[in-house]
């Protein structure tokens, strides 16, 4: 039965393992040197780096660090954008996107050698292409830098990390549209791990740099690996990254309420192993928590546009389809064969509305027992609001920080910072 009260909303704070690296270069200094890399590599050699599209905390240090350090070992570092698609597939896009992370070639101290020309190294044992970018693929060595985490499609033994950075982030457009539509065929972690080993057995690959971060979005471990061990050490570090990883405390929500989704916050907008929904061509996947309603607010900045992710919502505001780079969205989205991802949901013009709808379409509830979390977005989980039907069955790692309140709105009707 509709209603026009709200419910209230209460500060859980959760608590998850703080530690993170403090002096981020040391760490870098540190896991390079003791890869012992002399005899790997001939003075003034050059090396591509890679740099891709996710917000991976402090990645312009982490990058700034290894660039450093591959100068005094008498090497030429430059950086080549590994992401796919992302940027709207351009050169210019994908630069813009680095910039946005601090990552410039001034800060930097190396240039940036953007451009979405590839080139197909061969095939795989399974028979499918191998494109790279032409740039890394004609350098002297390779190193590839990303986070290692839980993939938001699949789950297997090697997800989203240095694995994939090689097979699809260095595709550019061309590959990453290739290997997604073989993905139909052969599974996408097959394709994953069959690319990529090609690559490190046919490719000058110098070393890799993989990131762990903790629940709170910061470095926990950065681990250099050799080509030799790449594989087998991703998969231990993916395995400490799920076990560090953030979740939203309840298995079952009426309404998730997101202020907002990003490609810099995940691949898909909004992390799908923390709302448990995924639409995919290869099914839809509900997973814990089971969410009736997700109502997303608006994007981030840092997305610049691209709204995958749109489509895992029931309802959303109308300044976050304002906000949608159709061009930028549609191309990520027919890449990797997901125009669900893309998909515009019911949408309202103010925050209080759209809350309202999403609330009433869960048909009969009351302010008291209906069951609502709002979130910043679903990389920050460390302090969440939720409603007080929740707080009774509250996670021995969650406190309360403070009394319920009404949810306050401004004369726009959207929703106050909290």
């Amino acid at each position: 039965m509709p209603t026009s009260f709200f419910p209230q909303l209460a500060w859980i704070e959760q608590q998850f393992d703080p530690y993170h690296i403090a002096d981020i270069e040391r760490e870098v200094s540190d896991q390079i040197r003791a890869l012992e890399l002399a005899g790997r590599f001939h003075p003034g050699q050059s090396v591509a780096v890679t740099a891709g599209s996710r917000g991976i905390h402090a990645l312009d240090r982490i990058l700034g660090s290894l660039i450093e350090n591959l100068k005094s070992l008498d090497l030429k570092p430059f950086i080549v954008p590994a992401m796919g698609s992302h940027g709207g597939a351009t050169a210019e896009g994908q630069v813009q996107i680095l910039a946005s992370y601090g990552i410039t070639e001034q800060r930097m101290g190396a240039p940036i050698a953007a451009s979405m020309d590839t080139m197909c190294l061969g095939h795989t044992d399974l028979g499918t292409p191998v494109y790279m970018d032409r740039l890394a693929a004609q350098t002297d060595h390779i190193l590839p830098v990303n986070r290692i985490k839980a993939h938001t499609k699949f789950k297997a033994e090697i997800e989203s990390g240095l694995m994939k950075m090689l097979a699809i982030g260095l595709g550019k457009h061309t590959g990453a549209s290739q290997l997604h539509a073989l993905a139909q065929i052969h599974g996408l972690d097959r394709i994953i791990i069959y690319t990529a080993r090609y690559i490190l057995e046919q490719s000058p690959i110098l070393m890799g740099l993989g990131i762990v971060e903790n629940a709170f979005g910061r470095c926990a471990r950065i681990q250099g690996m050799l080509p030799k061990t790449l594989e087998t050490r991703e998969k231990d570090l993916l395995f400490q990254a799920k076990r560090l990883s953030a979740k939203i405390p309840w298995p079952e929500v009426d309404l998730l309420i997101v202020d907002q989704i990003g490609k810099d916050i995940s691949g898909t907008g909004m992390d799908t192993n923390v709302t448990g929904r995924n639409r995919d061509i290869l099914g839809d996947f509900c997973t814990t928590p089971k969410i009736k309603r997700i109502v997303i607010r608006d994007l981030s900045s840092g997305t610049e546009g691209n709204a995958l992710g749109l489509g895992f919502a029931d309802f959303c505001t109308t300044r976050a389809v304002q906000a949608m780079d159709r061009k930028k969205t549609y191309t990520n989205a027919m890449t990797g064969l997901s125009p669900e991802k893309a998909a515009i949901p019911m949408y309202f013009d103010s925050d209080r509305e759209t809350i309202q709808t999403a609330l009433d379409s869960l048909g009969h509830w009351t302010p008291d027992t209906v069951r609502v979390i709002r979130i910043r977005d679903t990389l920050h989980l460390s302090r969440i609001q939720a409603s007080p039907a929740l707080l009774a069955e509250l996670p021995a790692h969650c406190s309360v920080q403070s009394q319920a309140k009404d949810m306050q709105f401004d004369a726009q009707g959207n929703l106050k910072d909290c």
